[in-house]
C-alpha cells in the first residue's frame, strides 16, 4: 500500500507543473455558468500565483532577458491607454489585457519544461477542439445551435450564442495543433492519430458558419504546408480532397446554407450581407477615432462609446442574438470586430506597435528556429503548432478581437509560441525525470 501511495505521489509531482495549463482547454469544455462565466479564466489566473509561488520557492531567474522584452512590450501602451480611460475601466481593461498577453503566456512558457509538456498541452487543445466540435455537431444535426438564417443550426458549443466564434475558435486552434503534429516527426501512430483529428475536426468548423475562422485555418494549415515540405503537402492535400468529398457527397455537409455562406466571402464587395455592412461601418469608426486620437488612442474599453459619433447610418442598433438555449435580444456592438483597429482606436499608434511588435517578434524568433530544426533537428512538430498558432490568431484577428470566455484559450496558445520562440532551443533539451516522466514521453513518442 505504501509503495503505490508513494508511486502515486510521484506521478503527480512530476506532472504537478504543467496541470494548472492542461487544466484551462480542460475547464473550457465544460457549459458555461447562466451569467456566462467560466472557470477557466479563474485557473489560468491560478496558474499564474502557482508558477510565481514556484520560482520564489527554488529561486532562480524566471525569464531571459530577450523574453522580458518580448513579452513586456504591451505594457507601455497598456499603460498610456489605461491613463486615458477612466479609472474603473483603465483597470478592468489593463487587467485583462495583461493576463491575456502577458501574464499567462509567461507562465506557460515557465511551466514547460520541454517538448513532452508542449505536446501534452498541444494534445489537451486538440481534446478541447473534438469536445466542442461533438457539441457542434451535434447541435448542427439536431437544430438545437444558433440561429442562422431563421434556423436553429449554427454550432456554437458550450458557448452559447453569445459567443459564437467560441466554439469556432476552439475547433480551429485544435485543428492547428492537430496537423502540426501530424507533419511534424513522432512515430506514425502519433501522427495518423492527429491527421485523423485534424479531418475530424474539419465537419465541426464548416458547421460553425464562422468566415473568419475558415480563413484563419485555410491560411494557417497552408503556411504549415509549405513549412513542412512540398511532400507532405501533395499527401495532406490529397487526403482533404477525398475528406472533402465523402463530407459533401456521403454526409450533405455542403448544403445550401453552408455553400451560400462559402461564396459570400467572394461577395463581401461586390453585395456584402448585413453583418459585413456592419463590420465595414464599425471599422470605419474605428479609423474615425484613432484619426482623433493617433498616438494613445481614446483609452481602454472607450471604443463603444465613441463609437456613433464615428460611424455611418449603416450600422445598425445590434446583432441579433437566439437559440441554443436563449431568447431573443440584441446584442450590442461594443469592438470593431478588428483586433489591429480595436488597439488604434483605444490605445493609439503606441499600444498598436507594443502589441503588434511583441507578436512580430515571435513570429520571427519562431520561424528562425523552425529552420533550425526543419532538416533533421528534434521538435519539427512543436515548431509547425507554435508557428501555426500564431499565424492563425494574426490572420483571425483580421475578422475578430479578444472578448467571450474563450478568448483565455489564446493566452494559452500565445504561451506556446512563447515557448518554442524564446526557450525551445535551451528547455527543450533533455531535463531530469522520473519513471513516471520517462512513460508519458515514450507514450508521446509511439
Amino acid at each position: 500500500m505504501s509503495h503505490a501511495l508513494t508511486s502515486l505521489q510521484r506521478r503527480a509531482a512530476d506532472l504537478t507543473p504543467i496541470l494548472p495549463v492542461v487544466a484551462v482547454p480542460a475547464l473550457l469544455a465544460l457549459p458555461l455558468t447562466p451569467d456566462g462565466a467560466g472557470p477557466a479564466d479563474v485557473v489560468s489566473g491560478l496558474a499564474v500565483v502557482y508558477c510565481v509561488s514556484r520560482l520564489l520557492r527554488e529561486r532562480r531567474r524566471p525569464l531571459s532577458p530577450a523574453a522580458v522584452v518580448v513579452l513586456g512590450l504591451p505594457v507601455v501602451g497598456l499603460a498610456f491607454a489605461a491613463m486615458e480611460a477612466t479609472p474603473e475601466a483603465g483597470l478592468s481593461g489593463m487587467g485583462r489585457y495583461l493576463q491575456l498577453f502577458v501574464f499567462v503566456p509567461a507562465a506557460v512558457l515557465l511551466l514547460l519544461r520541454d517538448r513532452a509538456d508542449f505536446r501534452i498541452v498541444a494534445w489537451s487543445i486538440v481534446g478541447l477542439g473534438l469536445c466542442q466540435g461533438a457539441v457542434g455537431v451535434h447541435q448542427y444535426v439536431t437544430r438545437t445551435g444558433a440561429s442562422y438564417q431563421g434556423e436553429n443550426i449554427r454550432a456554437v458549443g458550450t458557448f452559447g450564442p453569445h459567443d459564437v466564434m467560441g466554439m469556432a475558435t476552439a475547433v480551429s486552434l485544435g485543428l492547428v495543433c492537430a496537423v502540426g503534429i501530424a507533419l511534424g516527426r513522432a512515430s506514425v501512430r502519433q501522427r495518423a492519430a492527429a491527421a485523423g483529428c485534424a479531418l475530424v475536426l474539419l465537419l465541426p468548423l464548416a458547421v460553425s458558419f464562422s468566415r473568419g475562422a475558415w480563413i484563419a485555418t485555410a491560411v494557417t494549415c497552408a503556411v504549415q504546408l509549405a513549412l513542412a515540405g512540398l511532400r507532405r503537402a501533395l499527401k495532406v492535400a490529397a487526403a482533404v480532397a477525398a475528406v472533402g468529398v465523402i463530407l459533401v457527397g456521403g454526409f450533405g455537409v455542403g448544403t445550401v446554407m453552408l455553400q451560400q455562406r462559402i461564396d459570400s466571402i467572394a461577395q463581401v464587395a461586390d453585395a456584402p450581407d448585413h453583418s459585413v455592412v456592419d463590420r465595414y461601418a464599425l471599422w470605419a469608426s474605428a479609423i474615425g477615432i484613432w484619426s482623433r486620437h493617433p498616438l494613445t488612442g481614446v483609452g481602454l474599453k472607450a471604443f463603444p462609446e465613441y463609437r456613433d459619433g464615428h460611424a455611418t447610418l449603416a450600422l445598425s442598433s445590434g446583432s441579433d442574438i437566439h437559440g441554443a438555449g436563449v431568447a431573443f435580444e440584441k446584442q450590442p456592438l461594443l469592438s470593431p470586430h478588428n483586433m489591429y483597429l480595436l488597439l488604434l482606436s483605444e490605445q493609439g499608434l503606441v499600444g498598436l506597435l507594443g502589441l503588434a511588435g511583441s507578436w512580430l517578434a515571435l513570429l520571427v524568433c519562431g520561424l528562425r528556429r523552425l529552420l533550425r530544426v526543419r532538416t533533421r533537428g528534434p521538435g519539427l512538430d512543436c515548431a509547425l503548432v507554435a508557428c501555426g498558432l500564431l499565424v492563425w490568431q494574426l490572420t483571425d484577428f483580421m475578422y475578430g478581437d479578444i472578448g467571450g470566455p474563450s478568448t483565455v484559450l489564446t493566452a494559452v496558445a500565445l504561451g506556446l509560441v512563447a515557448w518554442w520562440a524564446l526557450a525551445g532551443d535551451e528547455r527543450g533539451a533533455a531535463v531530469p525525470r522520473n519513471g513516471t516522466r520517462q512513460r508519458v514521453e515514450e507514450a508521446l513518442a509511439r
